[in-house]
């Protein structure tokens, strides 16, 4: 009998895992063909550029890379606006010369690296675009510097030219890029301040520089002193580490805007799906969306390889920040960081969890657009992002500036700003303490308008491109007048999310 269980033990085993196992392959088989049944390729989806910049491609300087920039457009031009003969023309095909969404047809193609010297500018900025994105996400913000400035908006490697430019990018060959355009900026501004500004990827990268810098200034400095003062059974105390090294920070200052400091969990699975596609043969595999190019700025497609980049990058940020000792955190420049609570590409709570709560110092701020709380909209709200956030906030040592930007109870769409300051020895529930002070905005949500997206801040309603005002006599798409109300999927260009 004993013999008899053990062997039915067994059977049953065998036959859970067999079951376990052909479960998995009946899955993947189903997410394969489904992925693979999307929209057929186009040939900006698998054309290599071979003028792109990469860590590798040994440039000594931001002249060279501007160099071999033009170089990389005048390849596009032949192998993509040259080659490409449509079987249906499209009056929305990126693609197409002289088409509405021709990046050609605008009188700046800011698609490229924008740079605007100017001999008497007291400081320079330098500005860095998101994911997907061109130095056209930054123009409108860099246009409010130009007369006192010294500017750079920054073209990333992969980005303005065709999607498949995100299927080899590494996160190394946007860092090297953003480092050659620092260098130039700094020799072009002998000495006077350089500030930058970031978006989305675009901050996670500046960040990301000022952190290699000062791991790399604290551990040259240590290994210099180590090699004749200190031997190896001692430690050495972070108070200490001021005479081991001088730590100089990049830049004078930093300004995020909505900053991938963090991603959502399911990010961290986006490498495995280009796998399967490297080992099944399957290219549609290597993208997480294939659109119509209807954007001239920014690509609708979106390749698995670029999500895996900024999460190797995020990764890579959090590593060194949470490993950094008092002294190196007390030498990071200033950060000035807007982001709204509601933020569905990068994750809000994190910009708190992986570098806020780690910075020392009341001279970096951080500003919060809460949600549309009026009346109407408070009794739609299922899971309020505000439930996350505010922990963080009442749990933790509170060292920096934190600003709400809020609804004026006294004053129906209209908004105003809150000041909150808390430390571990006052924590207090948030509305609820004199530690709080608030001041009217003379600003109000627009109609309809329930919160702050990833891409709200950097655009103004009077953008071209995405405003929502009609612009006669012009020439290119207005995406922001494609409003489109029906069913999902039945348009080539997507509904809003």
């Amino acid at each position: 009998m004993k013999a008899i269980v053990i062997g039915s033990t067994k059977q049953l085993v065998f036959f859970a895992i067999y079951g376990f196992i052909g479960s998995i392959i009946v899955f993947l088989a189903a997410v394969v063909w489904l992925l693979n049944a999307r929209s057929e390729l186009e040939l900006w989806h698998t054309t290599e550029l071979k003028h792109e910049y990469h860590q590798q491609s040994g440039l000594k300087n931001f002249d060279e890379y501007m160099a071999l920039e033009s170089d990389l457009f005048s390849e596009l031009d032949n192998k993509i606006y040259q080659t490409y003969q449509p079987s249906k023309p499209s009056l929305i095909n990126r693609y197409e010369k002289g088409s509405l969404s021709d990046p050609g047809v605008w009188e700046t193609n800011w698609n490229r690296t924008f740079e605007w010297p100017n001999p008497s500018a007291e400081y320079g900025v330098l500005f860095i675009h998101g994911m997907s994105d061109s130095p056209y996400a930054m123009s409108h913000l860099a246009k409010h510097f130009r007369d006192s400035a010294y500017v750079l908006g920054l073209r990333l490697p992969g980005h303005g030219t065709i999607p498949a430019g995100l299927t080899g990018i590494t996160w190394p060959d946007l860092a090297s890029a953003v480092n050659l355009a620092t260098e130039h900026m700094k020799s072009k501004l002998n000495g006077k301040p350089l500030y930058v500004v970031g978006f989305s990827t675009g901050a996670a990268l500046a960040l990301n520089l000022e952190l290699e810098n000062s791991a790399e200034t604290f551990s040259a400095g240590l290994s210099l002193d180590s090699v004749t003062s200190i031997d190896s059974a001692t430690s050495i105390e972070p108070e200490e580490s001021s005479q081991l090294a001088t730590i100089k920070p990049v830049y004078s200052g930093m300004v995020f805007i909505s900053p991938a400091i963090g991603l959502q969990p399911i990010a961290a699975g986006a490498k495995w799906q280009a796998m399967l596609g490297n080992v099944l043969g399957y290219e549609k595999l290597f993208w997480n969306s294939i659109s119509a190019e209807y954007d001239p700025f920014k690509y609708a497609s979106f390749a698995v390889n670029a999500g895996d980049v900024v999460y190797q990058l995020s990764q890579r940020n959090y590593q060194i920040t949470s490993t950094m000792s008092n002294e190196q955190l007390q030498a990071l420049p200033p950060i000035l960081t807007f982001q709204s609570l509601a933020d569905d590409t990068v994750s809000s709570t994190a910009v708190v969890e992986h570098l806020y709560q780690f910075l020392p110092s009341d001279k970096h701020e951080l500003v919060i657009f809460d949600i549309n709380r009026n009346p109407n909209n408070r009794q739609l709200i299922v899971n309020d992002p505000m439930e996350e956030m505010a922990p963080l906030w009442l749990n933790n040592a509170l060292n920096y500036k934190l600003t709400l930007i809020e609804n004026d109870i006294e004053r129906e769409h209209f908004v105003q700003m809150t000041s909150i300051q808390m430390n571990n020895a006052q924590q207090v529930e948030m509305g609820q303490d004199d530690s709080q002070t608030s001041k009217p905005l003379a600003l109000e949500w627009p109609r309809g308008v329930y919160s702050l997206s990833h891409v709200a801040l950097p655009f103004p309603e009077s953008d071209p491109l995405y405003g929502p005002d009609y612009l006669k006599e012009t020439n290119h798409i207005q995406i922001g007048q494609a409003i489109f109300t029906g069913e999902r999927g039945s348009q080539i260009i997507p509904a809003p999310q």
